[in-house]
């Protein structure tokens, strides 16, 4: 069977969701063979064979750590040169779009980002995107080349297949190029205790109708209860209610969870750009014309300061 490599995220030796729904769907494709680039291979190998890694490729150099993409993307190279896989999947992050970018032109491949799913196809991987602001669903493949592939989070539930999960040492090999930027100083992210907005099954967002930073203190406490991440409007992010880190929407961070909550957001289409993919969309906006109510699955027409308490406390006692 053929392989397939899988990009591995990780901190630390901690390997991110978002890898483990990328080894899911690599098994539909062939053999899922995981590149861990940095230290905590041994650490994060049983977690990759639990999810169906056949191979753990690992390499660990300062490179990695002290500079930009390009050293991971020598060792991605190195790796499907050596391999010549039937695709590469790395997680669609703003580092992995560039990642996956870049190593499509080395290999003279052609190049798909943004995938909600891919399946095997007689002449290659097929992948499904949602564009034009999800207006549209196509279905892609990959005409020249080794398929570079990148995947949203959320796109797959990610599903145990226990393999060997050996881990095999990749030698790299550093181009001119791989210490061209150097990374001078890191500043750990405040920690919230919620997921991280990307990659979290659940969203609950708070936009115009919030009126204030001080308010969103009710959309936290939901977020809380459901264990979610924290989104935010264009419009609550411009106010200086929230910070630009949690801007959902085309300027800011798009999102596919299982659950998204609006709350006191118009549905603007850049704010659906970045969030119309999402499993199950609920909106709460006292405005019955509002554009949201187009594309949810539930609305509630209501007050937000009136019906997101309600629905915490009813989430708390269920729960409870």
């Amino acid at each position: 069977m053929a392989e397939v490599l899988v990009y591995v995220d990780h901190v630390d030796g901690s390997v991110r969701k978002p890898t483990l729904e990328l080894l899911t769907l690599a098994r539909r494709l062939g053999d899922p063979v995981a590149v861990f680039l940095g230290a905590g291979a041994d650490t994060a190998a049983p977690t990759l064979a639990e999810y169906g890694a056949v191979r753990v490729l690992a390499a660990d150099a300062p490179e990695f750590a002290d500079y930009l993409v390009v050293p991971k993307v020598d060792a991605l190279q190195g790796a499907a040169e050596a391999l010549s896989p039937a695709a590469v999947l790395v997680p669609s992050s703003a580092e992995g779009k560039e990642i996956a970018a870049r190593l499509a032109l080395r290999l003279g491949s052609g190049l798909i980002t943004d995938a909600v799913d891919l399946e095997a196809g007689e002449s290659g991987p097929v992948a499904t995107q949602s564009v034009f602001a999800a207006a549209y669903t196509t279905t892609s493949r990959v005409t020249e080349g080794t398929p570079v592939i990148t995947v949203k989070p959320n796109s797959a539930s990610p599903e145990p297949a226990p393999a060997a999960g050996t881990v095999e040492q990749l030698t790299v090999e550093f181009g001119p190029l791989a210490t061209g930027t150097a990374v001078v100083s890191r500043s750990p992210r405040e920690a919230t205790g919620r997921p991280e907005l990307t990659e979290a099954a659940i969203v609950v967002s708070g936009g115009r109708g919030v009126n204030g930073a001080e308010n969103f203190a009710v959309i936290e406490a939901l977020a809380d209860a459901l264990g979610a991440a924290v989104g935010a409007s264009r419009a609550a992010v411009d106010a200086g209610w929230y910070p630009h880190s949690h801007q959902v929407g085309q300027t800011g961070k798009t999102v596919s969870p299982q659950l998204y909550i609006a709350a006191g957001i118009s549905g603007a289409i850049q704010h659906r750009a970045g969030m119309q993919t999402s499993k199950t969309i609920v909106a709460v906006n006292k405005d019955a014309e509002a554009p949201i109510f187009e594309l949810v699955d539930y609305g509630v027409v209501g007050d937000l300061f009136d019906v997101v308490p309600a629905l915490t406390e009813e989430v708390k006692a269920r729960k409870g």
